[in-house]
């Protein structure tokens, strides 16, 4: 049976996730996706015209799951642990998928190679998480203003972050989990 146009496009964006998560936005080669998907080069243009086009849509993506997956964290429960131990498990899922890192946070390390499109979108994740991670807060510290919840909040996505890096480096979860735990006994998340 052949491939819609619609199925074609999601194997492109499977494939490059992929290839983003595990090597980087430069990695990623309208061949090397062609060639594993099964179609000529020239076809990935028809879905994707630019790099920076399949790298936005990357992330767009990317940040449109992962705030329909945190809404529904904080529809399901009030309590902040519990949904700080829910988001924590996002990153750790991809470090057990083939030691992969966030799309967005490997994305952002390459900053200066990223077409003005892709830093967008980018942005956008970062915005969404630390909105995100400031509701949360919001639950554990009712009494806390709303720029000291921001800053708190983004010195956790970094540091969430920072320890999926650090772990995906040494190839060794255990470092995330043990990062996590200090995080949580120290006090930085709830």
């Amino acid at each position: 049976m052949a491939k819609t146009k619609t199925d074609m496009r999601e194997a492109l964006m499977a494939v490059a996730k992929a290839t983003v998560q595990a090597h980087g936005y430069n990695a990623l080669s309208f061949r090397e996706l062609a060639k594993e998907v099964g179609i000529k080069s020239a076809s990935v243009h028809y879905h994707f015209p630019t790099k920076g086009d399949l790298g936005a849509a990357l992330a767009r993506r990317y940040t449109e799951d992962g705030a329909t997956y945190l809404a529904e964290v904080l529809a399901t429960s009030k309590d902040a642990t519990w949904c700080m131990d829910r988001y924590t498990e996002i990153f750790r899922s991809a470090l057990t998928n083939d030691n992969r890192m966030c799309l967005c946070g490997i994305m952002s390390a390459e900053l200066d190679d990223l077409p003005a499109e892709v830093r967008t979108e980018v942005d956008k994740f970062a915005e969404t998480n630390v909105g995100w991670i400031t509701q949360v807060l919001t639950r554990a510290k009712p009494a806390a203003g709303e720029q000291q919840l921001r800053e708190h909040a983004m010195a956790i996505f970094a540091a969430i972050e920072g320890a999926q890096l650090v772990a995906r480096g040494c190839q060794d979860i255990a470092i995330y989990d043990r990062t996590i735990r200090t995080y949580r006994a120290t006090g930085l998340i709830p």
